[in-house]
């Protein structure tokens, strides 16, 4: 795991990557009989034709020295005609084998990436992973681009890498039969030498990848965090203060670019230095059966074929070398993605197996990891101890008990901050609870526990109705819209092409529009299913925003909701009609506000007080 203080993990081209690879293989080649397996399979075919065909190309010169040193015109012109064949195949061949390998590169990262947002968004992982767990920096550009540039050179790499050791064997053979066993061992020599170097080099490339793309997606969070927050910041005029730190971005970014530039200029140099020895390496092997006779009873014409002939398959070998030598820079960066991207697999699969929520119709969520003391006068931050018993309540024969809250004590994530210790409380079926206290006394960390997004400290939340829309559906403080229509937005989080246009519910739609005042959203738009390419958050104001949601909100209809500041930025007309309409449809509300006038539509106020302790006491009508 990536480590946010202290030492960093090394990540390097070892035993740990090659683990970890076989596992996103899994993903990438999911049965024996799956297209991937039969596309590569058909690229291996492929790359062993090319080979023979290269082979025959690369043989042809030596037929020209025969042929032009004897003066033959009928054989020029039988070989110029053989020769054309040999390349319109070659032509096809590497067109066909660049083709396969797109296709490759897409499905692999068609496969990795459904199964990354299989896990990423099971549950509320997503959450997990960008918000309580800082073991991974920028999750969305090891999905969106990591992945995807790794599927890339992976697919460019593999057919070279798997046939590479056939095509060798073929000319050291072919090798031994013009020079003995002495020309095959030298090469082999040399390539052994040079992979020692190239390992020792590639290393600390691996590594700097990682980094590089770490930092590129910090750099692009910071401009993304300016684009989405433009309006805001251009109220504080604050250029020069965020030039300051999107510059900070930038040159973090640019060192770990110069260190990889030295590193990958080292790796550079061994990889030319030994693809230009090899040329040299040739000449030295062919030499060794000329200047010891055994060609001495040749004719010119003859040896001049006989060397461009040997001279090819020579060269050849010491090129299946230096292939494998070449991707050693590729590999390097192929090992450093690889890593980015099962690092994200891990931690997804990690938060998986801790998840402490359910979706069941019951769901119960507690954590004994801190030890609370029972005695507030005994606590080192003196922090306040307050229990109080649930206020007794006329319960109607309807009533239905949907969350029990005992003894709850929580915290912010990562901290022994204590917000709210002991608490206790139900939320029942037509009691409606007012949630209130300070700035960061912890409102909307009540509802996260409620939610299960933050683990709990001691005592328990139990959960007896589904949540979701079916039961207890939640309105956060910053209202969420995702791309799409208007009706999209209405309906969330149903995906609106499972939606039946009912004109009844239709006509229910635009009622609970008028309702909320957005009547002139309806006269914009045009049509509810009309395609839409809106930054929502940018074509309404933050009081339109909160309205939307409520007709979300009215469209599902559930049993009970959690309202975090949903009517902050609206009217009190509009405020009223909303609860009254709530009390219409006969949802039960825990609601956190401010405003005085949000009194009247709850029946207990539970006051948070900021330093663990809280109150809940009945709301005089």
């Amino acid at each position: 795991m990536e480590q946010q203080s202290g030492t960093q993990e090394e990540y390097k081209f070892d035993l740990l990557f090659f683990k970890r690879f076989f596992r996103l293989i899994s993903f990438m080649f999911p049965a024996f009989f799956s297209l991937p397996v039969l596309l590569c399979t058909f690229l291996l075919c492929l790359s062993l034709l090319e080979q023979f065909v290269i082979n025959k190309i690369g043989l042809l010169p030596s037929n020209y020295y025969t042929v032009l040193g004897n003066k033959d015109r009928e054989s020029f012109k039988d070989l110029i005609l053989k020769t054309l064949l040999f390349i319109l195949t070659e032509a096809f061949l590497s067109s066909t084998i660049t083709y396969v390998t797109s296709i490759l590169h897409i499905w692999w990262r068609q496969q990795l990436t459904t199964s990354l947002h299989k896990e990423y968004f099971t549950d509320v992982l997503y959450y997990y992973v960008n918000i309580l767990d800082k073991n991974v920096d920028n999750p969305d550009q090891r999905i969106a681009e990591d992945l995807d540039n790794m599927c890339n050179i992976f697919s460019q790499i593999f057919a070279p890498v798997i046939i590479s050791p056939f095509i060798t064997g073929y000319y050291i053979w072919q090798v031994v039969k013009m020079t003995g066993y002495l020309g095959p061992v030298i090469v082999v020599v040399f390539f052994l030498f040079a992979t020692i170097i190239n390992q020792f080099l590639m290393s600390p490339v691996v590594n700097y990848v990682y980094k590089k793309e770490k930092f590129e997606g910090d750099f692009r969070f910071k401009h993304m965090q300016i684009r989405v927050n433009a309006e805001s910041m251009a109220f504080y005029q604050p250029g020069m203060t965020e030039l300051s730190k999107t510059n900070a971005k930038l040159f973090d970014l640019l060192e770990v670019q110069y260190k990889l530039a030295q590193r990958k200029y080292a790796l550079t140099f061994s990889v030319k230095f030994y693809d230009y020895i090899g040329s040299i390496l040739n000449y030295i092997i062919l030499a060794i059966p000329i200047f010891t006779g055994h060609f001495d009873d040749l004719t010119p014409v003859q040896l001049s074929a006989l060397i461009s002939s040997n001279a090819f398959i020579t060269i050849y070998l010491i090129s299946c070398f230096t292939k494998l030598i070449d991707l050693s820079s590729l590999a390097a960066q192929n090992a450093g993605l690889a890593h980015r991207v099962s690092i994200l697999f891990e931690v997804l699969k990690k938060q998986k197996g801790d998840q402490i929520r359910t979706f069941d119709s019951f769901s119960s969520y507690s954590d004994e990891r801190f030890n609370v003391p029972d005695n507030a006068e005994n606590d080192q931050n003196d922090i306040a101890l307050i229990y109080r018993e649930p206020i007794e309540i006329n319960r109607t024969t309807d009533s239905h008990l949907a969350v029990s809250v005992k003894n709850l004590t929580y915290c912010i994530p990562s901290s022994r901050e204590i917000l709210c210790q002991n608490l206790t409380f139900q939320l029942e079926s037509g009691i409606n609870i007012l949630v209130t206290g300070e700035s960061g006394s912890g409102k909307s960390s009540l509802i996260r526990m409620i939610n299960g997004l933050w683990p709990v400290t001691s005592g328990h939340v139990k959960c007896y109705i589904h949540l979701g829309t079916k039961g207890m559906m939640f309105l956060p403080q910053k209202p969420y819209f995702t791309n799409g229509s208007l009706l999209q937005q209405i309906i969330y989080p149903d995906n609106e092409e499972s939606f039946s246009y009912d004109p009844v519910v239709c006509d229910e739609i635009f009622r609970y529009l008028e309702q909320v005042q957005l009547q002139s959203l309806v006269s914009r738009v045009g049509q509810l299913d009309k395609k839409l390419d809106w930054d929502w958050y940018n074509e309404l104001s933050p009081g339109q925003q909160q309205r939307l949601c409520f007709a979300r909100l009215f469209y599902h209809k559930p049993k009970y909701a959690a309202l975090d500041e949903s009517t902050s930025q609206i009217s009190l007309d509009a405020e009223r009609v909303i609860y009254s309409l709530c009390k219409e449809l006969q949802i039960t509300f825990i609601s956190i506000g401010h405003r005085h006038s949000l009194r009247q539509y709850h029946q207990i106020e539970l006051h948070l007080e900021g330093n663990g302790g809280w109150k809940m006491e009945s709301i005089e009508s």
